[in-house]
């Protein structure tokens, strides 16, 4: 009889260890099913949404360039605001909405003006008038080459290139006259007829 008690003492330990091993078990297992089905549900990101994040967190704007996201689960659709500091439309506040498909970078951002303003590379549904977003694009280019593209309109309007052809013939023929004509529509005046949005800075 006293001969068994070292073989019991022995034993329960390895018995106590291996029950609790058995009871933790099922939990490890549950949270690991718990894990699979998040990653189940979370929807795969497409090719065009990982190059816009990277064109995204490439961005380096300068102060007059802001964007926005009214939706930050969705980086294809998004708002810029360029508040040119110098040029012709300096103190101004122009709004552009970009619309990304499914196909980019293999083709360009849908790029449109919200504001109705007097510009001669600017139509008056707010259409755009850049080479890149055209003929020239080509998927090595991005978003910021788009971005400082529209910004560069507003410093050097190309009167060669024209959406909006009164303004262009204006721009070409009477610089000054073009550039009252500027200021005018800014301040939500009328141009040749056509009234055009307030987009002072406030």
């Amino acid at each position: 009889m006293l001969a068994l008690l070292p073989t019991t003492a022995y034993l329960h330990p390895i018995n106590t260890v291996t029950l609790s091993h058995r009871r933790h078990r099922p939990q490890l297992w549950s949270v690991k099913k718990n894990e699979e089905a998040a990653a189940k549900k979370k929807p795969k990101m497409t090719a065009a949404q990982l190059r816009v994040q990277k064109d995204l967190t490439e961005l380096e704007l300068p102060s007059t360039m802001t964007t926005q996201f009214p939706d930050l689960a969705d980086v294809l659709n998004f708002t810029l605001t360029i508040t040119p500091d110098e040029g012709i439309y300096k103190g101004g506040v122009f709004k552009f909405t970009f619309a990304i498909n499914a196909n980019y970078p293999h083709e360009p951002p849908k790029v449109r003006c919200v504001q109705k303003i007097y510009h001669p590379n600017l139509d008056l549904e707010g259409n755009v008038c850049l080479n890149i977003l055209r003929e020239d694009w080509k998927p090595v280019l991005n978003l910021s080459s788009v971005m400082i593209g529209i910004q560069y309109l507003f410093l050097e309007p190309n009167p060669d290139d024209p959406l909006n052809k009164d303004a262009a013939e204006d721009l070409r023929r009477n610089r000054e006259a073009f550039i009252q004509n500027v200021k005018t529509s800014m301040r939500g005046g009328s141009v040749r007829g056509e009234t055009f949005d307030r987009v002072l800075q406030a």
